[in-house]
């Protein structure tokens, strides 16, 4: 029996599944298991992290082809959904799949990142806002849905958590734009837009932001800001304070980075949080979740 779950491993993934990047926590706009956070449930935002950045290793790794990419990651989702024959290579879903069964999270929050970054490895251009939005709905909501089910919160509060994990990502698309088309051929700008602006999809790889770049980026903010009105309500909507208060500092960082570019250039240089916009927001964040939790989204 062991010989034959070992021959069925070799024969879903020959290689190793993972293909690390270096990257970690410290790289994200965003705190990723901080103090903040209750120290019992620490361990498993990290679990849930590491199973995040493998799998979005291999959707970003330039040297993988298409399919071998969507091979290994539904590879990585067989095995947090419990399907046999899924061996050590895969060791981050194991371990995730274990942790939701102790706190009863849902395996549906790791399924649907893989979800996106096999939708990564299909689809490289967005023709409109409603296209792009569906993908955060896949590639970023998850991760504030699982944070909210851990932490044994309504799921009334997932409108909050979406729309500010969205913004998080679409101001993520913004500062590596560039670096996306460069190193992936991957553009998340509003094609129909650009073309409003008489630009196309070309425009990113120019060394400074035009003018038609410039409008279509601001249009986007726009989008962004109207998700902030729903993303600030977040801390008022979750009765747990330690969740509150981390999530006051990540909208506090959304804000943030949202008026950095507004007035920066992405592709002339990365538009980035500095360590005093991290230390601000991280003290003010904090107060202002503490008082909000449980207080309920006006």
């Amino acid at each position: 029996m062991v010989r034959a779950m070992s021959e069925a491993v070799q024969t879903v993934s020959p290689a190793p599944a993972e293909t690390p990047s270096g990257k970690g926590a410290k790289d994200e706009n965003f705190p990723v298991g901080s103090f903040l956070l209750p120290k019992h449930l620490r361990p498993h935002v990290a679990i849930y992290y590491a199973f995040a950045r493998a799998i979005d290793d291999i959707s970003d790794n330039p040297g993988l082809p298409a399919d071998e990419k969507i091979r290994r990651l539904r590879a990585f989702d067989a095995a947090l959904r419990g399907e046999p024959g899924y061996g050590a290579e895969f060791e981050k879903a194991h371990a995730l799949r274990a942790s939701m069964m102790e706190t009863g999270v849902t395996t549906q929050h790791g399924s649907d990142l893989v979800a996106a970054f096999v939708q990564d490895a299909q689809k490289n251009r967005y023709a409109t806002w409603d296209e792009l939005l569906g993908y955060c709905a896949l590639s970023a909501n998850p991760v504030g849905r699982y944070l909210l089910d851990l932490h044994g919160e309504e799921k009334s509060g997932y409108r909050y958590s979406d729309a500010l994990c969205t913004v998080l990502q679409i101001v993520n698309h913004l500062q590596d734009c560039g670096d996306d088309k460069r190193d992936l051929d991957r553009i998340y700008m509003i094609g129909d837009w650009l073309k409003e602006e008489g630009e196309d999809f070309s425009v990113v790889e120019r060394d400074h932001v035009s003018t038609g770049f410039r409008k279509v980026m601001d249009r986007m903010l726009d989008g962004c800001e109207t998700l902030m009105v729903d993303a600030r309500k977040l801390p008022s909507a979750l009765e747990s304070r330690h969740l509150a208060m981390e999530s006051a500092v990540i909208v506090r960082l959304a804000d943030r980075l949202i008026d950095l570019l507004r007035k920066g250039d992405p592709l002339a240089a990365r538009v980035k949080l500095s360590k005093l916009d991290f230390a601000s927001a991280g003290l003010r964040g904090a107060a202002a979740g503490f008082f909000a939790a449980g207080k309920g989204a006006q």
